[in-house]
């Protein structure tokens, strides 16, 4: 049975800026989408196509804390840098993607790499939060780089497209992402006519952005910069791009927890999100200049 679709949410009206260096769009929570409806993910922002020019100051984020979920970026044009409190740096490039699991807690900051910030250029990135459960909220912080080359790759028939599998399984092509919940994430790059029909389970919260292009989806169009979110019934999706289209596909099993945030802290109650505040207050998530 194909999954029905509950909504189709059209790109919001007007971007926000993340600091200086990323000029986004943001869907998850918002057009009564629901952090419990949507569940593991917290949050999406889209920074679609954006030229930020040439600029000899580096654009981005300054240093903040993250604690209690992973964060996910997915590079489509430019180049991000990043740094922590635990030594860790790194940049990712065009189809790269970089999953950082905050857990106890760390300090952070990204921002557009030297060269791509000199040069200037598109810059086209999405940035997902996904939970974790209250078991492992408390995981020391890593990374894992998911680079291009890495990842699984599921080539179409009939020239249609391919799918990088960037987590869970597409079709048997399995992704190279390791996750603390079961998580589906596609980034799907079609033709044009060209076609795909993938399994999700019915029980798993799922949803699609067309960041460029517009497909016809389980009998319904959605246009460039749309959301789609689907109903928890029905297993079978099927897409057809109108015109040469990248699409990124998420689904994931929800995690029947509480769900209690304070901006970049997110707990199960209140009072360990008093804690995580007290713990970054007092230094615990470590020193980045």
């Amino acid at each position: 049975m194909q999954k029905l679709i509950e909504k189709i949410v059209t790109k919001p009206g007007q971007p926000g800026m993340v600091g200086d260096g990323f000029r986004v769009f943001n869907y998850i929570p918002g057009a009564d989408i629901s952090k419990r409806r949507i569940s593991p993910f917290l949050l999406m922002d889209f920074n679609a196509a954006y030229d930020f020019g040439p600029s000899d100051h580096i654009r981005g984020v300054d240093v903040h804390p993250h604690k209690g979920f992973e964060t996910v970026t997915i590079a489509y044009q430019g180049s991000v840098a990043h740094n922590d409190s635990a030594g860790n740096s790194g940049i990712i490039n065009p189809g790269d993607v970089q999953w950082m699991t905050a857990g106890e807690g760390i300090l952070h900051k990204e921002y557009h790499e030297e060269t791509f910030s000199k040069k200037g250029g598109p810059f086209e990135m999405v940035q997902l939060w996904v939970n974790l459960p209250k078991k492992d909220k408390s995981v020391k912080a890593h990374y894992q780089a998911l680079t291009a080359a890495g990842m699984g790759k599921a080539v179409l028939a009939d020239g249609a497209g391919i799918v990088n599998v960037i987590a869970g399984n597409f079709n048997g092509t399995k992704g190279s992402a390791e996750t603390y919940t079961p998580v589906n994430l596609f980034d799907i790059q079609l033709n044009e006519d060209g076609e795909l029909t993938t399994s999700i389970d019915a029980g798993h919260n799922t949803a699609l952005l067309v960041v460029n292009g517009s497909i016809l989806v389980n009998g319904e169009i959605a246009a460039e910069h749309s959301f789609v979110l689907f109903e928890n019934i029905g297993e079978e999706i099927h897409i057809k791009a109108n015109q040469k289209s990248v699409i990124l596909l998420l689904s994931g099993e929800p995690i029947d927890e509480p769900i209690v945030s304070y901006g970049p802290f997110v707990m199960n109650t209140q009072e360990e999100i008093h804690q995580a505040i007290e713990d970054f207050n007092s230094g615990k998530f470590g020193v980045l200049n």
